[in-house]
């Protein structure tokens, strides 16, 4: 065996896109209501998510929502605020509207997103694949089309 990881199995995801706009935006902000959970963010989040239910969620909100709106014209950002976490949300390179589905996180406590140090990122893992708590959230937004299909192969 060498030093390079081995596919077992690949995960394809069926889905629709929506139209960016206002008006989906504003439906999908209610709809993550119900379907961001404490199961989908890492334990050392779960704590203040209590208090704080967007807190914790920004990465594979934001991640669902650049694959979900259908628009090439958003760009992933990444910013550090005041407790030393990274926030990501999407910023239309357009209008330079940010599109932030979890900003709450913020404005809830009254603090501000860093959207002032934010920058144009890349998503982190594995080739920049998007994460299985992505495609679990895309799958709790779209329960009636969404699709996740799985192949396991065969070992070399």
């Amino acid at each position: 065996m060498n030093d390079e990881w081995e596919i077992v199995k690949t995960s394809k995801l069926y889905y629709e896109r929506i139209p960016y706009s206002l008006s989906s935006l504003s439906f999908c902000t209610t709809k993550l209501e119900d379907c961001l959970t404490p199961d989908l963010i890492t334990k050392k989040y779960r704590e203040e998510n209590k208090n704080n239910p967007m807190y914790g969620h920004c990465y594979h909100t934001t991640q669902a929502m650049f694959y979900l709106l259908d628009t090439d014209t958003l760009d992933i950002m990444c910013g550090t605020d005041w407790r030393d976490d990274k926030h990501w949300w999407l910023r239309d390179r357009e209008t330079g509207y940010e599109v932030d589905m979890t900003s709450d996180q913020y404005y809830s406590i009254g603090k501000e997103p860093p959207y002032d140090n934010g920058k144009i990122s890349k998503w982190y893992g594995w080739k920049g694949r998007p994460h299985m708590r992505t495609l679990k959230l895309i799958m709790r937004l779209q329960p009636n089309i969404a699709n996740l299909q799985t192949d396991h192969l065969e070992r070399s």
